[in-house]
Formats: structure tokens, C-alpha cells, sequence
């Protein structure tokens, strides 16, 4: 796929007085339970508008719950979620107006539509800020490599390629905040070193974008700040080379040196089990 900033980018870059302005993400004390569980416990950080940020820690860190808090989709026990500096919509038209978009770790395209029916979908619940909709999104299935596929039904198209539909649907509505949950999952190098190239051109355009990710080596390469989870506390916070030296992290995640061995990240020895 290839890559430019004029299709990618959103059309209400960052201005010149960003550093006044509200956080395009603010969460705040974010504490949310199920039952006598505790999945996140006062997890607090802030997306702003042209900045990468990239949530990581084990499975069952609670990096997804605040995916699902922010879009309103779990109810909150304490804390504060903003966008823009109001507080967040908790319908999905009410956040698609708000200007945030969200892929999903399983993707959620409808096979039988083909790749052009599935990208339209979010624009029949919000305008695109400039262009028709048949021009918007054919210049981002153009800017994804997905030009020759718009007529192919979804469900026809390798993993990768359901991957950037999934993506483009995502980048149609000109999204102010982008969420991408685990967008390098599954994927090989070459797609990988793609995606990286989309994101950092997104975020070069003035949107904010937060994403779970478990591929550490894609993490670090676009994340402007990694914030690490575990157990639903933020044990780190700071840049990707703070975060890689910090000793929290490596126990946590990470792996550290144990009497002259590596300890695995929890994802590895889980799948190993």
C-alpha cells in the first residue's frame, strides 16, 4: 500500500496554538469494574491532536476496557473521559461527530458488502468535512492500495487486505481521534512497516491517535508516548525509550534477566502454555 499525506490526513490539522488547547483525549481517575473485579483502577493520560500514543501491558491489562470506556461502551465506576474538552459522546453517531473513529481487533467488516459498501458505512451517520463521499473514499482506498478492490466483497480478500478496509473505514470520517485496537495483529514486516508509515502521516496531519498494540518493535517505531498497563494499574508512563528502561516494565512485560535467563513477556508464555 502507499502512502500519502494529503489523503491520510485529517482536514483540520493541528493549529499553531495547540499547546492552549484541551487535549483531543483526556482521561482522568478512570476506574471501571465488573462485579467484584477491578479491570481498571484510576488510570489516567492524555492523547493530544498530532500525538501518537500507545497503550501496552499483558493480556487482561485493561487496555481494551479503555478502548470500550472511551467510546462509551462499559459504564464507568469513578473518572472523567473528555474529547476535545467536553466530555466524550457515549453513542456511536455522538462520537463519530465528535470526530473519533475506531478499528476493531476483529475487524467488523461485513463480508458480503464489498470493500466500497463497507467504507461508506460510517458516512451515512456523519459528513465528511470537504469532498462528496464517493470522492473521500475513493481517495483513501486509493491511498491504502484498495483502488482495485472496491468493487471485490470483503470476505473474498486476504487477512492484510481486510485489515486495511477495516483501516480505511476507520479514515473516511476525517477522524480528529483515532483508535486503533491491535492494527498490526496478524500482519507480516512488509504490511507492518506500511501501517507504520499510515500512522505516523495521520498523526503528522494533526489527528490524535491512541492504539493497543502488543507488536513492541511497531510500538516504539510510532508512538510519540507508551503508556503500559498491568493489572489495570498504569505502572509507566513517558517516552518509548523511558518506557523500554524502566524496571517495572520489564518485569511486567517487558522480561527482565532472571539468575542468567530472559523472562518471556506474558503474551509469549501464555501462548507456550
Amino acid at each position: 500500500m502507499t502512502t500519502t499525506s494529503s489523503s491520510t490526513a485529517p482536514d483540520n490539522a493541528a493549529p499553531d496554538n495547540a499547546a492552549d488547547s484541551p487535549p483531543r483525549l483526556e482521561v482522568s481517575g478512570l476506574t471501571v469494574t465488573f462485579g467484584g473485579l477491578t479491570a481498571l483502577d484510576d488510570v489516567s493520560f492524555t492523547v493530544a491532536d498530532g500525538e501518537t500514543v500507545a497503550l501496552i501491558g499483558p493480556n487482561g491489562a485493561g487496555k481494551t476496557t479503555v478502548f470500550n470506556a472511551v467510546c462509551g461502551l462499559v459504564r464507568t465506576r469513578r473518572g472523567r473521559i473528555r474529547v476535545g474538552g467536553a466530555p466524550a459522546p457515549s453513542s456511536a453517531t455522538g462520537l463519530l461527530g465528535a470526530g473519533v473513529s475506531r478499528t476493531l481487533q476483529g475487524l467488523g467488516l461485513f463480508d458480503h458488502l464489498t470493500v466500497l459498501e463497507n467504507v461508506l458505512v460510517p458516512l451515512t451517520s456523519v459528513r465528511p468535512g470537504s469532498g462528496t463521499s464517493a470522492d473521500v473514499v475513493q481517495e483513501v482506498l486509493g491511498t491504502l492500495g484498495l483502488g482495485g478492490l472496491a468493487g471485490a466483497p470483503a470476505g473474498t480478500l486476504p487477512y492484510p487486505e481486510r485489515k486495511r478496509v477495516a483501516l480505511a473505514r476507520a479514515l473516511v470520517t476525517r477522524p480528529r481521534l483515532l483508535l486503533l485496537d491491535e492494527p498490526a495483529g496478524g500482519l507480516g514486516a512488509a504490511d507492518i512497516d506500511q501501517l507504520a508509515q499510515t500512522v505516523r502521516t495521520v498523526s503528522d496531519g494533526g489527528c490524535a491517535v491512541l492504539l493497543v498494540e502488543h507488536h513492541v518493535d511497531f510500538v516504539m517505531d510510532v508512538a510519540d508516548r507508551v503508556v503500559v498497563l498491568d493489572f489495570g494499574h498504569v505502572i509507566a508512563c513517558g517516552t518509548p525509550d523511558e518506557v523500554r528502561r524502566d524496571p517495572a516494565v520489564e518485569e511486567a512485560y517487558l522480561g527482565v534477566p532472571v539468575d542468567g535467563a530472559r523472562v518471556e513477556p506474558a503474551e509469549t508464555r501464555e501462548q507456550r502454555a
